[in-house]
């Protein structure tokens, strides 16, 4: 004898068999031989509606970009990156009046108005790519990333120009309107620096002043034809056009040695004081004795000429945003302070082994000092605390095992390289 319930449905999350007697209760069907009983319908419609809200929710947590002022900008900017006071607030300005441009671009107003480029100078590891990556993020706009020691000019063997705006296009996910309201960053641009023209070679400089005359049109602002796949010079590559007068462009670079031609145009002369003081009340500097971080925030577009800038390119980053190398002090906030610190990173790690993870305040010190020793910066510190805590990180798992671990990094484990001890308590049944 057949089942009765041979030819009724049965509900695919939760099992329930259709039955004749309950006839206000509906069952649908996904046309695939899968059923779902009005309950569990209920409950996906309830799940559906909560990650609506979860996301909104998230979205709130950006500011919208029409109510961001300046010093809202460097609120949010105060949240993820430590210290560049000054640089912050450049940027914040900065970023405040595109923005602004955006939002009026196609009106027809009586007045033009050009937008600003940025050029930065910094130290390697002073956050550079970090404060516009956390631009990006704020803005909600997409970015590109590209070093300029890759680029050469077109014909040659190397990356056209035109492929930093191939990257911005690709993170728009192809939106070309999207990629037009985006941000370039070319990291590396002091590579492009002309040679002295004392040793310029016979040969041609196809990754340095060519370079930056091939950059000066898509800065400027432009209409550039961006492969979609491959290089320009295929035939068959789809070519959509960029429109790049409503894009920021920000370069960056490490000059090193910049704060050299700085002091020069100060007239700090290796054993005379005259000329330089860096405060009022404050006796004149030499040139030996005036740090980079008291000479940085002076710097000027005639150093950047001088260092092998072309006047052209110069011309089309009016705004100049200095970066101070990090201190000692500023290191260990970053370890500790941002949303994304490394010891609250590394915290949330290993309390998923049930392990806790504490720093002592010289242990953190210690880590800033060989970071600063090493002349990486912030960039440094990962790969500093990878080294320390790499054994830890791999017996913990088996070592706290049913127990609740403690973890003390101390002064000592850092700089003698020392392993570190777990201790345990509350073995587990």
């Amino acid at each position: 004898m057949m089942s009765e319930t041979k030819d009724l449905l049965r509900c695919n999350i939760c099992g329930r068999v259709e039955s004749p007697a309950d006839k206000d209760f509906i069952f649908m069907t996904d046309g695939m031989g899968k059923a779902f009983c009005e309950n569990c319908i209920s409950e996906m419609y309830k799940a559906i509606e909560a990650a609506h809200a979860e996301e909104k929710a998230k979205e709130a947590e950006i500011v919208d970009e029409a109510l961001l002022t300046p010093m809202q900008i460097r609120k949010f900017l105060d949240e993820y990156v430590v210290g560049q006071g000054e640089a912050k607030q450049i940027l914040s300005v900065a970023t405040y009046n595109h923005m602004k441009i955006l939002r009026h671009y196609d009106k027809n107003d009586d007045i033009e108005i050009e937008k600003s480029n940025i050029l930065m100078v910094g130290s390697s590891g002073t956050g550079k790519t970090h404060l516009i990556k956390t631009l990006a993020r704020l803005f909600k706009v997409p970015y590109a990333i590209a070093d300029a020691t890759g680029l050469t000019e077109s014909g040659y063997v190397g990356a056209d120009v035109e492929s930093v705006l191939q990257k911005l296009l690709i993170n728009a996910k192809g939106d070309v309107e999207q990629a037009e309201r985006g941000i370039v960053f070319i990291d590396e641009i002091d590579k492009l620096a002309g040679k002295n023209q004392e040793n310029m070679s016979i040969t041609r400089d196809v990754g340095g002043e060519g370079v930056q005359q091939a950059l000066l049109k898509i800065i400027e602002g432009s209409i550039v034809d961006v492969p979609v796949n491959g290089r320009r010079l295929n035939p068959e590559a789809v070519v959509p056009k960029i429109d790049t007068s409503k894009i920021l462009f920000i370069c960056g670079g490490a000059f090193p040695g910049i704060d050299e031609l700085i002091k020069e145009r100060l007239h700090l002369n290796k054993n005379e004081r005259v000329g330089f003081s860096l405060h009022k009340n404050e006796e004149f500097k030499t040139k030996e004795e005036a740090a980079y971080n008291e000479v940085i925030d002076k710097v000027t577009a005639a150093d950047f000429r001088k260092y092998g800038l072309i006047p052209e390119f110069l011309g089309r980053l009016p705004i100049i945003c200095p970066l101070q190398e990090l201190t000692e002090e500023e290191m260990c906030q970053i370890l500790t302070e941002p949303k994304n610190a490394l010891v609250k990173q590394y915290k949330k790690i290993l309390s998923y082994d049930n392990v806790e993870l504490e720093f002592t305040e010289e242990a953190l010190k210690a880590v800033a000092r060989k970071a600063i020793n090493n002349k990486t910066g912030a960039r440094g510190l990962r790969s500093i605390m990878e080294k320390l805590m790499l054994k830890t990180m791999y017996v913990a798992p088996e070592l706290a095992a049913g127990r609740k671990g403690k973890l003390l990094i101390t002064k000592e484990n850092v700089e003698e390289e020392t392993g570190v001890t777990m201790e345990f308590e509350n073995i587990a049944v």
